[in-house]
């Protein structure tokens, strides 16, 4: 199964449909007039569809199982087809489409093995996803191909050459999954050195992440050089790094992740140094945070 662990919960949706087509009016006369000798075929087939919803990891060995959350089917003749339109909604980690798509199948097939003593011309059509919303295949909350960063890592170590940077290094190749331009320096752990960078680059640049310098030891002063120079705190983000890291390791609630914006233009991200938390970071609040664009413009994302 594919890992999806580093994954966060969404709120995931998915619509499927199955189109069942029958060889004579007389069979679609029979399901509304409930005169079919298995049963009610619309009935016993939303019943079947919800249990195909239900059983879909059990019998697709790759998929995870997840909490359904909310689940529709809905089922309506016209002329000779029955169009099976089933609706499927959770907040998990991964999305609902095979679920979807399983139930509309099941809830086909079952109007098939109810109708094939009064029909032999019964036939499954068009099998497939009409939608999916959720997850960061969503489309992003902003355009940022023009977006100019800079990345800072903060660190006496890897400034002196002792230790080779990773962190910056994990940084710069997210951003540029984004298609972001980006730099880094490194600089040593000296709070108004800290400062002072932060605030010459926050002029000329849209998006400002530093690695290091947010921890507890004596040292570590990044998120006192750089909260003077915030106009505003976005906790939300903060809360949202600590806490998808303390889902990974214990260790994450002792550290000081900062987030906050400069100028109204300038998003400003204060992180870990280690590799693994900068990446659960990464992984917590993007793209997400860049909708924070959007906001500072006055536009609204929907």
């Amino acid at each position: 199964m594919v890992d999806i662990t580093h994954k966060s919960n969404t709120l995931r949706e998915a619509v499927a449909q199955a189109v069942v087509k029958v060889s004579k009016a007389d069979t679609i006369a029979a399901i509304q007039n409930d005169m079919v000798p298995k049963g009610n075929v619309f009935a016993m087939s939303r019943a079947a569809g919800l249990l195909g919803i239900k059983k879909t990891p059990e019998l697709l060995p790759d998929c995870h199982p997840l909490p359904i959350e909310y689940a529709a089917i809905d089922l309506e003749a016209e002329g000779l087809s029955i169009f099976v339109k089933v609706t499927v909604k959770t907040i998990y980690k991964t999305g609902v489409e095979v679920e979807a798509m399983h139930g509309a199948s099941v809830a086909a097939l079952n109007i098939y093995d109810m109708l094939k003593p009064i029909d032999k011309g019964v036939e499954i059509h068009h099998i497939k996803l009409l939608k999916k919303k959720g997850g960061k295949s969503s489309r992003m909350p902003f355009d940022v191909s023009k977006i100019k960063a800079q990345v800072i890592v903060c660190s006496d170590t890897i400034s002196r050459g002792a230790n080779e940077d990773l962190s910056g290094k994990v940084i710069q190749e997210r951003l540029q999954q984004y298609q972001i331009d980006n730099d880094l320096i490194v600089i040593p752990d000296e709070e108004d050195l800290i400062r002072q960078n932060v605030s010459i680059l926050s002029k000329e640049k849209q998006l400002i992440i530093l690695t290091g310098g947010t921890g507890l030891s004596p040292r570590d002063a990044t998120p006192e050089a750089i909260v003077p120079l915030l106009d505003k705190r976005i906790q939300g983000a903060e809360e949202t790094i600590r806490r998808y890291g303390q889902d990974r390791t214990r260790y994450a609630m002792l550290s000081r992740s900062v987030v906050g914006t400069i100028d109204n233009r300038c998003i400003v991200m204060a992180i870990p140094g280690s590799t693994k938390a900068v990446t659960e970071s990464m992984d917590a609040v993007l793209p997400e945070l860049f909708h924070v664009y959007n906001v500072m413009k006055g536009t609204r994302h929907s």
